[in-house]
Parts: structure tokens; sequence; C-alpha cells
């Protein structure tokens, strides 16, 4: 294992953060793994699975069972795990700009059919080598648009550091909740085993959610590629030109913010030990996948809960509960006049997650629903 150092801009005289990551194998390998933790700092599950990973991935290398390359940042976001405020820790935007942290990444497809820069004429019948020229090109627009502020550095080195990946997974977390993924159609079939062996009670699919956050830009590259091709050269041209899917990324929510403990973080290390086999990056047998405790649904399927009034909130249903069409899933009561108002499911599905807090404020989202009807469109994704 070595262990590198990466300076981000700074924005002050005088200070100055530090992105780390944490290289097994040798940096041109492959299959390549790329795992970041906390994103949105206050999410720290993934912090803990990082550290029992780190303790599995040294001893597979030390027993020689290293076939590809994982690179592990433990902490993916320094700036906001710097962000406290009356002792609370405010880690999901960058309180400089406000900017979501996990938002607004760069459309890097745009940057591979820039005038002067379009790989088109690179382009071959060979599947591998046109995988190859397109990461080339990726760490080569990289270059061509450096960052200027700490959080554009933040992102451009997490996207230096994983564009060439095969699988990404950026580790996150939801209020309360459990396991559960996001993702794109293209990557879901080599997912769906890490989801299995995770027991995720939700995946959650679509072709981009709308707000360009760090997985979808580099598993969406490569599909909106040939989609942009494609409009440009029609489909003959892209069918003897093969682009495969690069890169299968997803967002792991690890349950809630709150379920921070040794048992589920060394059981989610070794199950994602069982999927790193699985995929090659290690040598050795894994354990049957096992069945995938849910059917994978629309993210536009999701039915997000909101309270209609200001009240106390109590649940009925715990996270990843599965829910009747019309069951109650929350209350929330006005504790002056002692109206109750039922929050109820319009469709079937699970509850895979919930808030944290127990007093709503009107129109708070309080949870959410999987489902198999698209109920939503456009942009998918919460503040």
């Amino acid at each position: 294992m070595q262990t590198l150092h990466h300076p981000l801009p700074s924005q002050a005289i005088g200070s100055q953060r530090t992105l780390t990551r944490l290289q097994f194998g040798a940096s041109d390998a492959h299959p390549k793994v790329y795992i970041q933790a906390s994103l949105h700092a206050d999410e720290l599950p993934g912090m803990l699975l990082a550290h029992h990973l780190r303790q599995c991935l040294q001893e597979a290398e030390a027993a020689g069972r290293l076939r590809g390359q994982v690179v592990l940042v433990p902490i993916a976001n320094p700036i906001g795990l710097d962000q406290t405020l009356l002792h609370s820790q405010l880690g999901r935007f960058e309180l400089a700009s406000g900017q979501n942290f996990n938002r607004a990444y760069p459309e890097m497809v745009d940057w591979l059919l820039e005038d002067g820069h379009d790989i088109s004429p690179q382009l071959s019948a060979d599947a591998e080598a046109n995988t190859r020229v397109i990461r080339h090109a990726l760490q080569a627009a990289l270059d061509r648009h450096p960052p200027r502020t700490e959080l554009e550095g933040l992102r451009h080195t997490l996207l230096r550091w994983a564009c060439d990946a095969d699988v990404v997974l950026d580790l996150h977390c939801d209020f309360e909740a459990a396991v559960h993924l996001y993702t794109e159609p293209a990557c879901l079939e080599v997912l769906q085993p890490l989801a299995a062996w995770l027991g995720a009670k939700a995946v959650l699919v679509a072709e981009g959610s709308g707000g360009r956050c760090f997985d979808e830009v580099l598993s969406g590259v490569w599909w909106q590629l040939r989609q942009g091709l494609h409009r440009r050269w029609g489909a003959a041209w892209v069918q003897a030109r093969p682009i495969p899917q690069g890169c299968a990324s997803t967002t792991l929510e690890l349950r809630g913010q709150t379920d921070v403990c040794h048992e589920l973080a060394q059981a989610d290390a070794q199950a994602l030990m069982h999927y790193l086999t699985h995929l090659g990056v290690l040598a050795g047998a894994c354990p049957p996948i096992p069945p995938l405790p849910c059917t994978p649904t629309p993210l536009a399927g999701t039915q997000v809960l909101t309270a209609p009034h200001a009240g106390v909130l109590a649940y009925h249903l715990e996270p990843g509960a599965t829910v009747a069409q019309g069951q109650t899933v929350a209350d929330v009561i006005n504790p002056i006049t002692g109206d109750t108002t039922p929050i109820k499911a319009t469709q079937a599905g699970v509850l895979y997650a919930r808030h944290i807090v127990r007093w709503a404020t009107t129109g708070l989202e309080i949870g959410k629903i999987s489902g198999h009807q698209a109920l939503r469109s456009g942009y998918l994704l919460g503040a």
C-alpha cells in the first residue's frame, strides 16, 4: 500500500487542505476499483468501512492476492469535514459557495468532443483500444481545465483519480435508511452482485438524475459519448467503432448517519472483498452471489413523502420495511390542536429512507418509497 497526498488550492493565505489516497496495486493495473468515503462529510459510515477495508486489503496484498488495483480515499472531503458550526458538522454544502459537494461536476463528455480535442479520429474497430483512448483523453481534458477554487480542486482531483476506473463506489448514507444504491442502467449488471452481498433493500436506476453527481459523470461519459457520436456521425459509424461501458459507478448509501459501528462496517468490508474477488481485482474464490433482496426500480418511481404542515413526526415503519399502497407511514401531529395527519403511501414499495428529525416543518421530505411506476421527471434529487 502507498499513501499519497495531494494539496488542494488554498482559499486563504496560511491555510491549505489535503486529499489523501491509499493505493493498492500498480497505478496502471486493471481491473481498477475506485472507492471514496464521505464526499458529504457528515455521512460517516463510509469512513469506518474504509478503515476496515484497508485492513482487509493490506492482508490480501501481503498474501499476494492483489491482481488489479484499488484506490481507496478514506476522507473524500476535508473541506466539509472542517465545517463545524455551534457543535454541528455541516458537511453537505460548501459554506463559501452554498454548493452541494456532490452536485455540478463537469460534463466531461463535452471535453471529448470540443473543437481541437475531438477524439472521433482516434476511435477504431478495437473496443479495448477505444477504452484506452477515452481514458487517456479524460486525463488530458482534466489537464486542459485546471481548477481555480478549493472546491473545484476537490472535484478535479477526485475525478482524476477515478476517471480510468472500471468500477467506482461513492460511499454515502442517508438520514435513517436501509442499504440502497443509485446507479445508471448501463451499470446495473456489473453492480447487482455488490447490491446482493450488501443486502440492499433498494436499487434506484436513472439515466442521469439531473444533478451531475460524482458517480454519474464518471459512468455517464461513456453512454453519453456513444449518443453524441451517433448524433454526429450516425449509427453505422458508431457501430464500426464500439465504445464499451468503461465505468460502472454507483452512489452507495450505507444506511443512516448513526449507523457507525464496527459490526456493520466489518460486514460491509467483507461484502466489498467478495465483490473485488468477483471482479478479478483479488485472486481467490468468493461465495456464491446471494439473491438480491429487491428488484431494481426507476429513481423516477420513488414516492417522496412530505409533511403537509408542521408538527411532531411519528413514524409507523422502520427503514427497509415493505409498504402497501394506502398504508400509513407516519403521522404529523399538531400538539396544540391535537390534529393528526397520516402520511400514506400512494404505491407499494420499500421505505428505503426516512428523516432523522422528529419535528416536521411544512414541506419537509420525511421519507422515500421505491416504486416501479414513474411518478416524477426532470430533476430527481433532493438538495
